[in-house]
């Protein structure tokens, strides 16, 4: 069986299968939940994940592969309470169900030392995918919020935006949360009201958990509500973390501050009245703790403009500062004046970590930010580091390193050259006068090769494995010319797309994801996978899916847009086969931050901390 690392930090299996809640008791084989052990990296308690696609071969069954489960693990298959595997399955954790009828339920157990180990989710069962030529699908009914007009006079209806992942109730399956933006959203730079931004929880069958109207004060656009969905807590239930303001509605009815107030000027904007941070009761949309915003806006002049652009950049992450849990990174300013602020929610409470500021940092540390972060072990201390664009904080909230290249539209974290130790990270550039992409140690900021300045505003990048023909990652950028190798060199064709990547037909290479399509890099040209029909990218130009990530089945990616109609939330997943057995990626550290923020103001595809092997 294939196996590789769920990340460079997991040590040992004792502590992998602590970690992910499970311990097997000796006399029986079962497994019952556990606490995690002191400075064991809490992750995410997940069940099986299993899910049916039916084919006209039969139903085609995939599940998880456990950080817990141990070397040479396999697996039995039970169709309606019938096992339908003559012998254990091992290797990818895939079974197909030759002649096997629609809608049939399917439960998987592991099998560890000749004996079967129970699940420690009593009520687990599969999902029933629709079947499909290049992808399997799942929709989940949403409900549009109504439509307004606003004090201009201007209508408005909702478009479902930006989605996360969390297991809000505990039972070991992933739920969505989906910002909702009104039509009339605006970027920063760009003057008007408009409509309320609302965030709702769903679960995968389309049960609304619960809908939190962030009110007249939170602005609507990219820049302005960047929401965390983790469980920050420890108690296997996921929160949901934002900033609020003034007559922000919880899940529940409550309402944060005053009901009335309305601080919008004639320009739309909100530059004056109490800014908040809230965590939200993952299950309930309750609001459990609420804070005052750190850093507070101040003079708006002092982050660089008067009218409202630069003091309204908003970032939001989640890192593991001490290894062991995580905390809420919430962040303002990246023009001109950086703050970072770290934040712990634990026993019903936030309480502050520590703030970094470039006011007293050093003024070298002031517009060094990207439209987003990336959350990352970037030293090699078992600690989370914020790599913030052109510069990285420790995990003590300490100046890490600093390339002082500036400004830029994206960025990659992750082991894109496997040879070297640790990780790196590939950067565009937005200052005419900088090198137009580059690529540096995750660990110093020691730059490993650069591409000249375009003279121009280099405005989209990628780095990742997308082809096999050349080792660890390749890289490319919108003002560079081909896809260039771990040294940095031209060796042929530019991808047709620069905007995300995801694993989807089954190898260790990355494909392109661009719009509402899938291709597959190839030397002379690029070959589609997959085209997803009546439904839409989000966010303008940038063309992203409401979320991609490892929800379910195998270690694969699935994707996430909603309809045309945005009525439903349509989950795409692959139908290849693959030879590769992965644990979820979702149980990989690194991995599973970048989904919480990958909705972070330009969206950017997660990645994990290794690279996969061929």
């Amino acid at each position: 069986m294939r196996r590789f690392a769920v990340s460079r930090r997991l040590v040992v299996a004792a502590a992998a299968v602590v970690a992910a809640g499970l311990v097997p008791a000796p006399a029986t084989g079962a497994v019952v939940p556990a606490a995690p052990l002191s400075g064991t990296p809490q992750i995410d308690k997940l069940n099986r994940g299993v899910v049916s696609v039916h084919t006209a071969q039969g139903n085609r069954v995939s599940w998880r592969l456990l950080a817990g489960d141990p070397a040479g693990v396999a697996f039995t298959v039970y169709r309606d309470g019938t096992r339908v595997t003559a012998t254990p399955v091992s290797g990818p954790t895939s079974f197909l169900d030759a002649g096997a009828p629609a809608g049939a339920r399917y439960t998987v157990r592991a099998v560890a030392g000749g004996s079967e180990v129970m699940s420690a989710f009593a009520a687990e069962d599969s999902l029933t995918l629709d079947s499909g030529v290049a992808a399997s699908t799942r929709d989940i009914p949403i409900q549009p919020p109504a439509g307004g007009t606003t004090p201009s006079g201007e209508a408005y209806t909702y478009t479902a935006n930006d989605a996360s992942a969390g297991d809000l109730d505990g039972d070991g399956q992933y739920e969505i949360v989906l910002k909702w933006d009104p039509t009339n959203a605006k970027d920063n730079s760009q003057s008007g009201y408009t409509g309320n931004v609302y965030i709702d929880a769903y679960r995968l069958d389309g049960t609304r958990l619960w809908r939190i109207d962030l009110g007249r004060n939170i602005r609507a656009g990219a820049h302005y509500t960047q929401f965390q969905v983790f469980d920050y807590d420890g108690d296997g239930r996921a929160e949901v973390a934002m900033k609020t303001a003034d007559g922000t509605r919880s899940g529940t009815g409550q309402v944060i501050g005053s009901a009335s107030a309305d601080y919008r000027n004639s320009s739309g904007y909100v530059l004056s009245g109490p800014e908040f941070l809230t965590v939200f009761n993952g299950q309930t949309g309750a609001a459990m703790s609420t804070v005052n915003y750190d850093p507070p806006r101040g003079t708006v002049s002092s982050w660089g403009d008067s009218y409202g652009n630069r003091v309204d950049r908003f970032l939001a992450g989640t890192a593991y500062l001490d290894g062991s849990r995580p905390s809420l990174i919430m962040s303002r300013g990246y023009y001109t004046r950086t703050v970072i602020a770290a934040w712990d929610f634990r026993n019903g409470a936030l309480t502050k970590r520590w703030t970094f500021d470039s006011n007293s940092a050093g003024s070298q540390y002031a517009g060094q930010g990207n439209h987003q972060l990336a959350i990352a072990d970037a030293d090699g201390d078992g600690r989370d580091e914020i790599v913030f664009g052109a510069m990285a904080v420790d995990d003590n909230g300490s100046p890490l390193w600093n390339t002082r290249n500036g400004h830029g539209d994206a960025m990659h974290v992750g082991d894109l050259i496997p040879t070297r130790p640790g990780l790196e990270e590939f950067k565009v550039d937005e200052d005419k006068s900088k090198p137009a992409a580059w690529m540096a140690d995750a660990r110093t900021g020691q730059i490993i090769w650069q591409n000249a300045s375009c003279n121009c505003d280099n405005g989209r990048g990628v780095s990742d494995d997308i082809y096999a023909g050349s080792p660890g990652a390749e890289s490319w950028s919108s003002a560079v010319s081909g896809l260039l190798n771990t040294s940095g060199q031209n060796i042929g064709r530019k991808p047709s797309s620069a905007n995300f990547v995801i694993y989807w037909d089954g190898d260790a290479q990355r494909e392109l994801l661009d719009g509402t399509h899938i291709d597959k890099y190839g030397t002379s040209g690029d070959t589609r996978l997959l085209t997803a029909s009546d439904v839409h990218s989000n966010n303008g130009t940038k063309s992203t899916p409401s979320l991609q990530a490892d929800l379910f089945g195998d270690w694969r990616e699935e994707v996430v847009w909603p309809t045309s109609d945005n009525r439903a939330l349509r989950i795409y997943s692959t139908t290849d086969a693959t030879s590769i057995s992965h644990v979820s990626l979702m149980q990989d550290r690194q991995y599973r931050t970048a989904v919480a923020w990958q909705n972070t103001a330009y969206n950017q595809p997660p990645h994990p901390s290794f690279a996969l092997a061929r």
